[in-house]
C-alpha cells in the first residue's frame, strides 16, 4: 500500500468517522477488499466490524451492497450512516413502492454508496435486474453465520447468496461475522466458495466482560436487587418469549426502573421508539427478544442479563457481545435453570430431524457451559476455536473457585476409550462405554467387548460428561471439525496415555444444591429477619379486626404477609399493596388501621423504612386477565374460557387466583353450582370460616379426597376469599 493510500485512508477516517487509528484489524481488511480480493471477517461484537466494508464503500468507485439479516440494524446503520452525511439506504418491506424506485434510481445514478439489502429481496427477480444496471463495487454479507446449519441463527436464504452474487456479476465478497466456531467458518467458506479468500480473525476475548452465572431462584427478586445496583446505567434483559418480556419490563416499571419492552410483536413503530428511546438515554433498560441488538450501535451498555437460559453458546457470547463496547465496565448475568433447556427440545421436536439433532448438541453445550465451574472466558474461548491458557480471575468461576479433585486414573480411562472407539463418536456414546450402558448402539458396534467398558459404572453421566469436557478444555481432545460432535485424540493426549502424571479437574456447580442452600439461610434470615414486636402487634390488631368482623385472621392477612410487614414497615396504600399476598383489594378493605399502626411505629422508633428491598408487583392487567374477567362477568364455562385460550384448566384456575388475590370479587356461582351441591359447598365454606389456614393441601386432608377434588376446594377458596377478603 502506498504511503498516499495510506494517509488518504487516514483521512477519510477521521473526515467521516471521526477516528484518528484503525482497530486491530481493520486497515488490513480495508485495504484487502479495495485490492478486489475476497475476504472473511470473524470479529467479536463491539470490535468495529461495520467500519471493515462502509469505509472501502466511501473509496471505490459504484454502490457497496451490503446484505443483512434485520430491517432493525438496517435502519439503525443508514441512520447512522446518513448522519455522518453518507448517502446509505435499504431496499426492505417497510418501503413503498414510490420509495423503493427513489432508492433504486439513485443507485443507479451512481449516488448511493451502501445499498443494505435483505437476503429475501435479492431473490427477487426486480431486484436482481436492477442490480445488473448499477455498478456495484463489492458485496458484503453481515452476520454471515445465518448461512450455516451448524451456527445458532441459520436462514436457508443465505444459502442462496452465492449463486445470486454470480448473476449479478465478479464481485468481490466480504462475509463477516461475531460468533462462529471452526466448523462453522469452513461451512460459511464452502458455501460462498471463498476457499480463496483473505481469513482474517480477531481474538473472541472480550477482557471488559464479566461473565456470571446463577441459578433461577427468586429469579424477579434478583434481577431487581440487580438493575438497582446498577442504578442509572443502560443495561438489556433478554427473555425467550414475548410474553415473560412484556412481564419482565412491567416489573421493572413498577419497581422505579425506566424499562421498555421489545419484540416482534409489537407494532413496528413502537418498536422503532422504544430502540430510539433506548439509544437516546429516555429509558435505562430495554427487556427484549434477541430480535434486539444486532448492529445497535450503543457502546455503554453495562449489563446484559440473560433472563433465560439462551438457545446456544454463540447466541449468548453474541448477546452478552453487546455489553461494554467502549471497552469499559460490562456485566454479564445469566439465569440457569435445566428447566429451560428442557423446555427449549420441546420447541424443536417439530423440525427435520438433523436440525433438531443440531440444535440439541447446542442446548447440551449451553447446559455444560452453566454448570461448569472452570474459568467462563476459557470455555467460551475454547468453544470459537481460540485456546486462553490461564484463568481469567474475571469470572464468577475464578472469582468463586469449586472443590478441585485428582483425576489422573478417570482421565487415563476416559482417553483410552476414546482411542478404543477409533475417535468415531461423541462425548455421549464415550460416557455410556465408561458406565458399561448396554443399549442397542454400543452393542451394534462390539464396544461392551471394550476393556474400558464398565470401567466407570460407579460414576453418574454428568461426573464423565464434565471431565471429557475439562480435557478438552485442557488439549488432550479435540472436535472433528468434519464431523459435528465428534471428539478425536490430540498429540498431548496420547503422550498422556503413554506417560500418564496427576492431574486436578474442578466439580461442576450444583445448583439443586445451592439453591437448597440459599432456600436454608432466606428461612433462617426470614424468622429472625423480621422486626418481632411489629409483627406481635400486627398479629392482636389482626385478632381484634377479624374478632370484630367474625373471620378467620387468615382472611385478613397471612403471617407470611405480616412478617413481610415487620420487615419493609410499608406507610402507604401503595407499598402496602405490593406486600406479597395483599393487593389493592385487601388495602381497601382492611389497610387503614395497619397502615396507621406501622407508621405511629415506625415514627415512635425512629425507624428508616427498607422499601427498596421489596420487589413491587403489579396487578397484571394482561389481555388474558381482562378477557377471563369478561367472560366470568358473561358466566362462561371455565372449560370453554380455557380452551379459547388454549390453556389447561389448571393454569386458568391458577390465573383467577391471582385476579382475586390482587384483590378482584369474582362470582363463580354460576359454574361451582354445577359441581359442587349446596350442602358440600356449605361444608368447604364452614371448614374456611372455621380454618387457620386457606392451604389447599390441609383442606384437602381435612375434608377428605375421596367426596373432594383439589380442583373444588380451589374453586370454593376462590369464592370464599372474593366474598369476605375482597
Amino acid at each position: 500500500m502506498s504511503v498516499t493510500q495510506e494517509v488518504s485512508l487516514k483521512s477519510k477516517l477521521k473526515e467521516v468517522f471521526g477516528f484518528s487509528q484503525f482497530r486491530g484489524n481493520q486497515e488490513a481488511i480495508i485495504n484487502n477488499i479495495i485490492r478486489g480480493n475476497n475476504t472473511f471477517v470473524i470479529m467479536p461484537t463491539g470490535a468495529g466490524k461495520s467500519l471493515c466494508y462502509q469505509l472501502p464503500a466511501l473509496v471505490l468507485d459504484g454502490t457497496a451492497i451490503v446484505i443483512s439479516p434485520l430491517i432493525a440494524l438496517m435502519k439503525n446503520q443508514v441512520d447512522q450512516l446518513n448522519a455522518f452525511g453518507v448517502n446509505a439506504q435499504f431496499l426492505n418491506s417497510t418501503l413503498s413502492k414510490a420509495e423503493m424506485n427513489k432508492v433504486k434510481k439513485e443507485t443507479i445514478s451512481g449516488q448511493v454508496k451502501l445499498l443494505y439489502v435483505a437476503p429475501e429481496s435479492l431473490t427477487k427477480e426486480e431486484t436482481l435486474d436492477f442490480l445488473q444496471k448499477a455498478k456495484i463495487s463489492f458485496v458484503a454479507i453481515d452476520e454471515a453465520h445465518c448461512i450455516s446449519e451448524w451456527g445458532h441463527d441459520f436462514r436457508p436464504e443465505y444459502r442462496k447468496i452465492r449463486g445470486i452474487i454470480d448473476n449479478i456479476g465478479n464481485l468481490p465478497i466480504i462475509a463477516l461475522t461475531a460468533t462462529a466456531t471452526p466448523k462453522v467458518q469452513l461451512d460459511i467458506q464452502k458455501n460462498l466458495q471463498m476457499d480463496d479468500a483473505s481469513v482474517f480473525k480477531s481474538s473472541f476475548n472480550r477482557t471488559n466482560l464479566y461473565y456470571e452465572v446463577r441459578p433461577k431462584h427468586n429469579t424477579k427478586k434478583q434481577l431487581i436487587q440487580y438493575v438497582k445496583k446498577h442504578k442509572g446505567k443502560s443495561g438489556i434483559v433478554y427473555c425467550l418469549s414475548r410474553k415473560k418480556v412484556e412481564e419482565i419490563a412491567e416489573l421493572l416499571r413498577v419497581n422505579d426502573v425506566k424499562a421498555l419492552p421489545y419484540h416482534a410483536g409489537l407494532d413496528s413503530s413502537v418498536r422503532m421508539a422504544n430502540q430510539d428511546a433506548f439509544l437516546n438515554e429516555d429509558a435505562d433498560v430495554i427487556v427484549a427478544t434477541i430480535a434486539f441488538g444486532m448492529g445497535i450501535d450503543k457502546p455503554d451498555v453495562r449489563f446484559v442479563v440473560h433472563y433465560d437460559t439462551p438457545k446456544s453458546i454463540e447466541g449468548y457470547y453474541q448477546e452478552t457481545g453487546r455489553g461494554g463496547r467502549d471497552g469499559l465496565e460490562g456485566n454479564c448475568l445469566m439465569f440457569y435453570s435445566y428447566d429451560d433447556i428442557l423446555k427449549l427440545e420441546k420447541f424443536n421436536k417439530d423440525k427435520p430431524v438433523t436440525e433438531r439433532d443440531n440444535s440439541k448438541l447446542l442446548l447440551q453445550e449451553m447446559a455444560a457451559y452453566a454448570d461448569s465451574a472452570v474459568c467462563r472466558r476459557k470455555q467460551l474461548l475454547h468453544y470459537f476455536g481460540e485456546i486462553y491458557e490461564k484463568d481469567c480471575q474475571f469470572c464468577d468461576n475464578c472469582l468463586h473457585p469449586k472443590e478441585r479433585f485428582e483425576a489422573q486414573d478417570e482421565v487415563l480411562v476416559a482417553l483410552q476409550a476414546v482411542v478404543s472407539t477409533e475417535q468415531r463418536f461423541g462425548m455421549d456414546h464415550i460416557v455410556d462405554v465408561l458406565r458399561g450402558t448396554s443399549n442397542q448402539y454400543v452393542e451394534s458396534y462390539g464396544h461392551d467387548q471394550l476393556p474400558q467398558y464398565g470401567k466407570g459404572a460407579e460414576r453418574d453421566v454428568q461426573f464423565w460428561s464434565s471431565l471429557l469436557r475439562q480435557v478438552l478444555l485442557s488439549g488432550y481432545l479435540e472436535k472433528d471439525i468434519d464431523n459435528f460432535g465428534v471428539v478425536k485424540i490430540t498429540a498431548k493426549g496420547l503422550n498422556f496415555i503413554q506417560n500418564p502424571y496427576p492431574i486436578k479437574l474442578t466439580k461442576d456447580h450444583d445448583f439443586e444444591q445451592e439453591v437448597q442452600q440459599e432456600e436454608e439461610k432466606e428461612e433462617t434470615q426470614s424468622s429472625a429477619g423480621h422486626d418481632t414486636v411489629l409483627f406481635d402487634l400486627l398479629k392482636a390488631l389482626r385478632k381484634k379486626m377479624a374478632k370484630e368482623l367474625d373471620l378467620p385472621p387468615y382472611v385478613l392477612f397471612q403471617d407470611p404477609s405480616l412478617k413481610e410487614m415487620a420487615t419493609t414497615y410499608p406507610t402507604t396504600k401503595e407499598d402496602l399493596a405490593h406486600i406479597s399476598g395483599v393487593g389493592m383489594g385487601k388495602v381497601q378493605k382492611f389497610g387503614k388501621q395497619f397502615l396507621d399502626l406501622i407508621s405511629k411505629y415506625v415514627e415512635d422508633n425512629d425507624i428508616v423504612t427498607a422499601a427498596d428491598v421489596v420487589v413491587k408487583t403489579t396487578v397484571n392487567k394482561s389481555k388474558i386477565k381482562i378477557y377471563i374477567i369478561q367472560q366470568i362477568d358473561k358466566k362462561m364455562d371455565l372449560e370453554e374460557i380455557a380452551s379459547s385460550k388454549d390453556i389447561t384448566m389448571q393454569e386458568l384456575i391458577e390465573e383467577i387466583e391471582h385476579i382475586c388475590y390482587s384483590g378482584t370479587k369474582l362470582n363463580l356461582n354460576y359454574y361451582i353450582d354445577g359441581v359442587l351441591d349446596k350442602e358440600r359447598q356449605e361444608e368447604v365454606y364452614d371448614y374456611f370460616m372455621q380454618a387457620n389456614t386457606d392451604n389447599i393441601g390441609v383442606a384437602l386432608k381435612e375434608l377428605g379426597t375421596d367426596d373432594y377434588t383439589e380442583e373444588d376446594i380451589r374453586l370454593m377458596r376462590i369464592k370464599f376469599l372474593s366474598e369476605y377478603a375482597n
